[in-house]
C-alpha cells in the first residue's frame, strides 16, 4: 500500500491524536506548577487542535465517505459503524465540554481540577477505544471489500487533510502559531517540553 493511502493517513492521524491525548494527560498529571499561564495555554491549544483537526477534517471523511461505502459492501459491520457514528456525533460536544472544564479549573481554581482530571481520563479512554475499533473492525473490512476505484476516491479525500502533527506536513500559516505553541511546550511524544 502506498504511503499516501487513506489507510496510512488514517493510521497516522490516529497516532498523532493518541500522542496528543497522552501528552495532555502527562501535562495535567504534572499540573501547572509555577507557570499557570503557559500550562493552561498549552492544554487549551491541545484541546483546540483536537476540535479543529480530527473533528473537522478526519471524522467527516469517515462519516460521509468511508463508512457509507463500507456499509454498502459489508452490511455485517453496520453495528460497529452505528457505534462509531454515535461517537462522532458526540465528539465535538465532548471536545467543547473539555475546554469548558479546563476554563473552570483555570478561572475558579484547584477545586475544579479533579473534575477536569476525571473528565480527561474518560475522554482519552473513549477516544482511544474509538480509534482502536476503527483500526480493528473498519479498516480491515475496508481493505477486504473496497475496489481500486473505491480506494482512489477515499485516498483522494483523505490526502487533503494535511495534519501537521502527523509529521508529514508543515503547518499552514493559519496554524503556525498553534503548532509552535504545542510543539514547544507540550511533553514528548508531541512536543519538546
Amino acid at each position: 500500500m502506498k504511503s499516501d493511502s487513506a489507510l496510512q493517513i488514517i493510521r497516522n492521524e490516529h497516532a498523532s491524536l493518541a500522542a496528543m491525548l497522552y501528552a495532555m494527560q502527562m501535562m495535567v498529571k504534572r499540573g501547572p506548577s509555577d507557570n499557570r499561564h503557559k500550562f493552561f495555554g498549552v492544554v487549551r491549544a491541545m484541546l483546540f487542535y483536537i476540535d479543529e483537526f480530527p473533528e473537522r477534517l478526519h471524522h467527516p471523511k469517515e462519516s460521509n465517505l468511508l463508512f457509507p461505502k463500507l456499509a454498502k459492501l459489508a452490511p455485517d459491520v453496520m453495528g460497529v459503524i452505528d457505534k462509531l457514528e454515535r461517537d462522532h456525533m458526540g465528539s465535538e460536544k465532548s471536545a467543547r465540554d473539555m475546554q469548558h472544564l479546563l476554563l473552570a479549573w483555570e478561572l475558579l481554581g484547584e477545586k475544579r481540577r479533579k473534575t477536569f482530571e476525571e473528565a480527561l481520563e474518560h475522554y482519552v479512554n473513549a477516544y482511544l477505544t474509538h480509534m482502536k475499533l476503527e483500526e480493528t473492525a473498519i479498516l480491515p473490512e475496508a481493505e477486504r471489500c473496497f475496489s481500486v476505484e473505491d480506494w482512489r476516491v477515499v485516498d483522494a479525500a483523505f490526502s487533503e487533510n494535511f495534519d501537521p502533527l502527523s509529521g508529514h506536513y508543515p503547518p499552514t500559516d493559519d496554524y503556525e502559531k498553534l503548532f509552535s505553541l504545542i510543539v514547544t511546550h507540550a511533553p514528548s511524544p508531541v512536543g519538546l517540553g
